[in-house]
This record gives structure tokens, sequence and C-alpha cells, in this order.
């Protein structure tokens, strides 16, 4: 019997960093009345709130590292977990990369701390074209040939294949398996009570270690799609 589940949003219920719609909107009103439901998100708190358009609900973010609540109807942030990075061994170990696998040209800054204590390892920069950037990788396969390599240098990690060119690390406690555990303990659930819905289950992937870890989930192929997937769960 599942009691808890937990969302992914972008290509999941919404198209990348888009609003989510009235459909869309109508299908978590529709799962929510019969199970506890929550967002789980890779961006941070404010802007999942924001691109939901101050949907009501709980949002565990960057990977959970940060989560809100709605208390008295207000968004609420009640947790901002933040760990310092050593900034001189990601600098050291991702210039190496970029020169063992010719990614030496870059526009802006060829990484990005982030204040939470995430790391952005862009390969075209941070101050790449967006076009650049979608025409890049589009099936991972150049980030792929690097992952393995990757995952063992910074073993101490979670590393997810991130955005459309680029590498994001967290403190390893900090992915979304561990963040639905960790809502779990806090509010009374147990794993074989929790479901995730995500798209992106794949080695690297963002929900990648909800698989891992061994939790149940429902791989959202488009998130076109997903409200008919989803009639499933009413």
């Amino acid at each position: 019997m599942k009691r808890l589940i937990g969302f992914d949003l972008d290509g999941t219920l919404t198209q990348h960093r888009s609003p989510l719609d009235a459909e869309h909107r109508a299908i978590l009103d529709a799962v929510g009345k019969k199970y506890k439901i929550i967002m789980v998100a890779a961006g941070n708190a404010p802007r999942v709130y924001g691109q939901m358009g101050q949907y009501p609900i709980d949002i565990l973010a960057n990977y959970g590292m940060q989560e809100s609540r709605m208390i008295d109807g207000q968004f609420t942030i009640v947790r901002d977990d933040k760990v310092l990075p050593d900034r001189d061994f990601f600098e050291r170990e991702t210039t190496y990369l970029r020169e063992k696998y010719g990614y030496t040209q870059y526009a802006g800054d060829a990484l990005e701390f982030h204040e939470s204590g995430m790391v952005t390892f862009p390969l075209l920069g941070t101050k790449a074209d967006i076009g650049d950037k979608l025409a890049f990788d589009p099936d991972r396969r150049k980030r792929h040939v690097m992952y393995p390599e990757v995952l063992e240098i910074f073993r101490d990690y979670s590393v997810f294949v991130g955005g459309s060119s680029s590498f994001d690390f967290t403190p390893a406690q900090y992915n979304k398996f561990d963040a639905m555990l960790r809502y779990g303990r806090e509010n009374g659930y147990t794993v074989d009570e929790m479901l995730y819905v995500g798209d992106d289950f794949g080695d690297g992937g963002g929900d990648s270690h909800i698989r891992l870890g061994g939790m149940d989930y429902i791989c959202i192929d488009d998130w076109r799609n997903s409200p008919t997937i989803l009639q499933s769960l009413l």
C-alpha cells in the first residue's frame, strides 16, 4: 500500500524549465486526494515553487539539500543545508578531464559553485549559447564516455549527468533516494509505502539513485503522457 508519492518536475510534469500547465496541475490534484504528494527536485525550492505556479506542496530541493513546506498558507524554507566544496580539488580534477577529453575551449567560467555547495561542471562553460548546449549531447553519449572516470574521481560525491551539457555534484548523502528516505523517517513513512515518479533513471540520471536504491518507481517516457500514465494511481 503506497502512501507517499514523490514527483520529479522537469521532463516528468513539465517541459524543461517550463510552467506547470492546467492539465498536469489537475492530475496532481487528483493524485493528491489519495496520497501524500511531494516534489523531489534538482533545482532550488523557490525556482520549483515558481515554476509550478505556487502549487502548495512540500519540496525536497537541490537533491535534498533544501526543503520547503507550506506553513499557514505560506511558502517557507524549513531546511537549507550548505556544504562547502573543496574548490582546489574540483578545479584540479576538472582541468584534467577537460584536457583529456578535449573540452579546453569554453565560454564563461569552467565551473559553477552554487551557494548550497552543489557544483556544476559545464563542458561548454557557464556562458555557452543555449543553442550550442542543446545541440551538444542530446543522447548523453559524449558524457557517458566520461562518466565512469568522473564517477571514480568524484567517488565521495553523488554525480549526475546534468542538464544538456554538464555534470552536477552534491555531497554523497544528497540524492533523491536519500532525500525521500529522510522525509519518510521524519514524517512516518516506510520505504515500502513510497513511490517515485520521474523520467531520468538511467546511469547518471537525476532519478538514478531511486532505481539503484530499490524504491518502487514509475518512469515517464514523455512529460506530455504523464496525465494518462498517472491515471493508474487513481
